[in-house]
């Protein structure tokens, strides 16, 4: 008789059952019925698995309901399988390819043609996707999930007439698989690694959003397909509050509000490269410009380095095998094969700089900070406005530091990011993600390296979350996920710990004992890229800035034409004192231009007329604010100059 197993709960008791006893039927008997009927998936040893697997080893078991933080994305995933069903209920002879669970709901993509041409899905057709899916939602119709062999797979799908499926479990037999997983509901069947709840009426309520164009592969001279985006909640009240806050989102989406403000384009010359207007210049300069203030102010140093680098580099760092189908590669014209590559990231060309001079002890810590342009080659069906680019620039910085500074170091980066989040209104929460199945450094120096940022954290005073598996692939970090002012989280900031760098590249410093030490490198940025945190502040303000950061801070209207001279005057009275302003000489009426600087979502409009030119006075107006009383230059200033101070 085969021994037991010992099943240890979230609150530390361990608990003995007889091998091949299923997660359901333990939790029914070891914990309650209650929690059974309420189970959507499991996780052994933190590894989430269906409701039906068999506990055969010793493990940790926690438990997702509909209540648990985790369990959404698993029940998208199960709405993704709905919704590929109710597809090809509809429409016989469409297939089906990949559809995953996304941040805020899932897609399916689907290839079908009609007179030999891709078949778009019309919004009609998704009201009627959309009803079938949620039909099928309250059959409850039981997820099962069976094991079969690589060439089963195989002969199923052909015979399915799904060539998509085939060519994935084809990639996937290539790469040593020889058994596979299918999840079937009802007769719908599909590959998939799972896991999945217990039944379709799980999944609580399906919202389709919309649909495009998509590429097999995202490789534009593969099949077109169409991609279908939904959303599921476990009860309406929930799906109501999503779509309220979309509906606010929609109002407040960077593209939309960028072009309503003239801050931005994009062009199909240049995909994935912004073209700033002098507005949208003006911002990204302020930005830049506080950025290098605060940073100047805790100890950085800035520099400037090449844009072009050859592979030597980038084998060095580790870049040039595991990031190289991310990078842009450039043809040498001597030697004829792509050997060089813009730049997709700053920290090896940091490295560089470290080592051209003998670094002492007492040199450390070395702040660096740059502002340079960066490439990576996204592509082009992942390009989105600002938050998915291919030409970007950072706030990135690098610290190199000695052991023992670590701690003062992290407190130090954590100080400042707090002064930048709270410039802009915006609070946080930390992230520690260890090591990533693919990394490189062996195992003793990623351990030292999350004990000592463990460390750090807790002489820091920070609370934080773990996140098992995302560190990145030279070391661990901390994430800082901010939160906007719709509430929505945004990671933004990162402070990473690499003890890899610097045996790579061979950075020493002469310690107190004038022998050679490695030190220790922290990357670390706090806007992130540039203009994903630009699209960000867009929609955190919905375009209305505060006075500080507004493009254009003052605009000056004119009830008539003769009242300009001393509009021009008044301007440039202003402009002495910083303040970025704009006097609208258009002939058009007053309360248009007061319309475009609302519009425009300038802080301040000053109306200027006869009564004004004659006192001398300015008529100010808040942005969605009531008017103001009339008042002197002199006593307008001394309140909008503090109120334009950068924080």
């Amino acid at each position: 008789m085969e021994a037991d197993v010992r099943i240890t709960l979230p609150d530390g008791k361990t608990v003995s059952t007889p091998r091949g006893t299923r997660v359901l039927d333990f939790v029914k008997n070891a914990i309650g019925p209650g929690l059974a009927k309420a189970a959507l998936v499991a996780k052994l040893d933190g590894i989430a698995v269906d409701m039906s697997k068999p506990l055969d080893q010793d493990a940790s078991l926690e438990i997702l309901t509909p209540k648990s933080a985790g369990a959404l994305p698993f029940a998208r995933h199960d709405a993704a399988h709905i919704v590929a069903d109710a597809v090809q209920r509809l429409f016989p002879g469409t297939q089906v390819t990949i559809g995953p669970a996304i941040e805020e709901g899932f897609y399916y993509d689907f290839y079908r043609e009609h007179d030999g041409k891709p078949a778009p899905f019309s919004p009609e057709e998704l009201l009627s996707i959309e009803a079938q899916a949620n039909a099928i939602v309250q059959a409850d119709l039981p997820f099962v999930r069976r094991e079969v062999t690589a060439d089963e797979a195989i002969r199923l799908f052909d015979e399915m007439g799904e060539a998509f499926k085939v060519e994935i479990i084809n990639d996937i037999v290539a790469r040593g698989a020889q058994t596979l997983s299918l999840y079937s509901h009802g007769d719908w069947v599909d590959f998939c690694l799972g896991p999945h709840g217990p039944s379709t009426g799980r999944v609580g309520v399906i919202k389709l959003m919309s649909s495009s164009g998509a590429y097999w592969r995202g490789d534009s001279q593969k099949a077109q397909l169409q991609r279908i985006y939904g959303t599921s909640f476990f009860d309406k009240g929930a799906l109501a509050a999503f779509l309220k806050q979309r509906e606010e989102a929609l109002k407040r989406d960077h593209r939309r509000v960028g072009r309503e403000l003239n801050l931005f384009h994009f062009h199909p010359s240049s995909p994935g490269a912004a073209f700033w207007t002098p507005k949208g210049t003006q911002l990204y300069l302020e930005l830049s410009q506080a950025m290098r203030a605060w940073a100047s102010e805790a100890g950085y140093v800035e520099i400037k380095t090449p844009l072009l680098f050859n592979k030597s580099l980038w084998e060095t760092s580790g870049h040039w095998g595991k990031y190289q189908e991310n990078m842009f590669l450039v043809l040498d014209s001597e030697s004829g094969e792509q050997t060089m590559s813009l730049k997709p990231m700053n920290c090896p060309s940091h490295h560089l700089y470290f080592s051209f001079e003998k670094r002492s002890h007492r040199d450390l810590p070395l702040r660096i900070a740059t502002q340079d342009v960066l490439h990576r080659n996204e592509a082009t069906g992942t390009l989105g406005g600002l938050t998915r680019v291919r030409q970007f620039a950072q706030d990135d910085g690098h610290i190199y530091c000695r052991p023992d500074q670590l701690q003062s170091e992290a407190v130090a980066f954590v100080a400042l990011l707090d002064r930048v989040y709270r410039a802009f209104g915006m609070t946080y929460e930390v992230s520690l993600s260890t090591r990533p199945p693919e990394r490189i450094g062996d195992d003793a120096t990623w351990d030292r390296a999350e004990s000592d940022l463990k460390e750090a954290l807790d002489f820091a005073g920070l609370a934080y979350t773990l996140a098992e598996g995302s560190g990145a692939f030279y070391g661990p970090k901390l994430d800082f996920n901010v939160q906007d002012s719709m509430g929505r989280s945004w990671q933004l900031g990162t402070f990473q710990l690499d003890y890899n760098a610097p045996e790579r590249f061979d950075l020493t410093y002469v310690g107190e004992d004038n022998r050679p030490h490695r030190p220790i490198v922290l990357h670390r940025a706090i806007y992130g890229s540039f203009e994903r945190f630009i699209a960000i502040l867009i929609e955190h303000y919905a375009g209305a800035f505060p006075v500080w950061l507004a493009p254009l801070q003052v605009a000056i209207i004119t009830v008539a034409d003769r009242q300009q001279p001393y509009a021009q005057e008044v301007a440039g009275e202003l402009r002495k004192h910083g303040l970025r302003v704009w006097v609208d000489e258009r002939g058009f009426t007053m309360q248009k231009k007061i319309a475009e600087a609302q519009t425009q979502k300038i802080p301040y409009a000053l109306i200027v007329g006869d009564r004004e030119v004659e006192e001398r006075k300015v008529a100010p107006r808040k942005y969605a604010g009531d008017a103001l009383s009339p008042c002197t230059i002199e006593a307008f200033l001394e309140g909008v100059v503090r109120e334009a101070l950068r924080p």
